[in-house]
């Protein structure tokens, strides 16, 4: 990768003769597009941390980014940073939690950046004291860092299983569930499901997130490395928003049916789905939530009919909206959005309590949102189909809507599809 090499010593040069004064500098140099060059495996080289990558579901747009110039705990802070440089294309990558007053986002040392074909590598010196002091700890890094080699296969052996819950634990919630329904206290919840899985040795999260990426596509894929032992990634297709200028794109995802490898079945399922009520229903609460929330900021507003997106293990149910907003707030897009119908239910703080009151376990980063923030654009995605790595334990993630006359069995099918996303290629399906 002598191309990578050349650039870091070009960044290596720029770095003589960096003013002893606080603030901020950036560096940008224009490298070539590679295909034999891999962003993911050259990040997983490295000893340098958080690390984080993102490739859009379109695959028009690619990151790597790894180190911390400045950590932020909430997106609001991160905004405030922005807007203190007054730069409008620097960006902060990181996650919002499932309770998104909580946030792990970062001003990266370096980041490789691909837009369709042009491709950027940037490094970002910070001090409130000193750029130069700054600049000799980055001259450090940049020296230790490793050429990247190929990321290994999954080959990993299953020691040990459980669910929390178990399918019993998951009937009796259902049925909680249905029963608040059914006395008007909830319209809809969202009740998600944790599998842990052990194996034999550490796993690798770069390379599940390598596994994933080949065979989940029309998908976000994401993953935040927070140190050598912990990561958290996803491969989801849902967009939480995307913000460009004043421009809003978000979505209603709701519904879902299995998908088949054969084509003509597939499609006779997809049909299926467009004509049920209660997909459709479950659809409908989503997208009039997310026009309701959204009304106040906005000066215009649309929604798409309906379409079919077919992923490998499941088809689902998807509105577009797009809006203008009255001004370029990302924090009040978060917590206008977050957590969506989707993703916690209504009305959103009862179902919220009753997630947080009914599940037996934490959601920490799962159905959050994973992505970037800058002045000019930002886009972050629902952090779904996601799992936690630590050392050698995988912990999986997948939630079903629950509305009147949801049955425990079929929920319990809809989440296996779910997870088997991920969980397949675990086992190197």
């Amino acid at each position: 990768m002598q191309f990578i090499t050349a650039a870091l010593e070009t960044l290596q040069v720029s770095l003589q003769g960096v003013p002893d004064i606080p603030g901020l500098r950036v560096f940008d140099i224009s490298v070539p597009l590679k295909d034999d060059f891999d962003p993911l495996s050259w990040l997983s080289c490295q000893a340098l941390y958080p690390q984080f990558y993102w490739l859009h579901r379109d695959e028009n747009e690619e990151a790597a980014a790894l180190g911390a110039v400045c950590h932020f705990d909430s997106l609001p802070e991160a905004r405030a940073f922005l807007q203190q440089q007054a730069r409008q294309d620097l960006r902060l990558w990181g996650l919002n939690a499932f309770s998104p007053e909580r946030g792990q986002l970062f001003l990266p040392r370096l980041e490789w950046r691909r837009e369709r074909a042009a491709v950027v590598l940037r490094l970002n010196l910070f001090s409130a004291t000193s750029l130069h002091d700054d600049a000799r700890l980055a001259r450090a890094q940049l020296e230790a860092l490793r050429p990247s080699v190929p990321l290994p296969a999954l080959k990993l052996t299953l020691t040990h299983e459980r669910n929390l819950p178990e399918y019993e634990g998951w009937r009796n919630l259902i049925e909680q569930a249905t029963q608040a329904i059914g006395r008007g206290e909830l319209e809809k919840v969202v009740l998600a499901r944790a599998s842990d899985l052990q194996f034999n040795q550490p796993v690798n999260a770069s390379a599940v997130m390598a596994a994933s990426r080949r065979h989940n596509l029309n998908c976000y894929h994401f993953m935040m490395a927070f140190d050598p032992h912990r990561a958290f990634l996803g491969s989801t297709p849902e967009r939480l928003w995307r913000r460009r200028d004043l421009e809003l794109d978000t979505e209603a995802l709701a519904g879902t049916v299995a998908n088949h490898q054969d084509s003509r079945q597939a499609a006779r399922l997809a049909e299926w789905l467009m004509q049920d009520d209660k997909n459709q229903r479950e659809n409908l609460l989503v997208l009039e939530d997310i026009c309701q929330r959204l009304r106040n900021d906005v000066s215009a507003l649309e929604a798409a009919a309906p379409e079919i997106i077919r992923l490998r293990k499941v088809q689902h149910l998807r509105r577009a909206v797009r809006a203008v907003l009255n001004r370029a707030d990302d924090g009040r897009c978060l917590i206008q959005l977050q957590p969506t119908a989707a993703v916690a239910g209504l009305p959103r703080e009862k179902a919220r309590r009753f997630i947080i009151d009914g599940e037996p376990f934490d959601r920490e980063w799962y159905a959050g949102s994973a992505g970037y923030l800058s002045l000019a654009n930002s886009e972050f995605c629902v952090a779904l189909r996601s799992a936690s790595v630590t050392d050698s334990t995988v912990r999986l993630y997948a939630g079903a809507g629950i509305v009147a006359g949801s049955d425990p069995q079929q929920e319990w099918q809809e989440i296996e599809h779910k997870a088997a996303g991920l969980r397949s290629v675990l086992f190197g399906e």
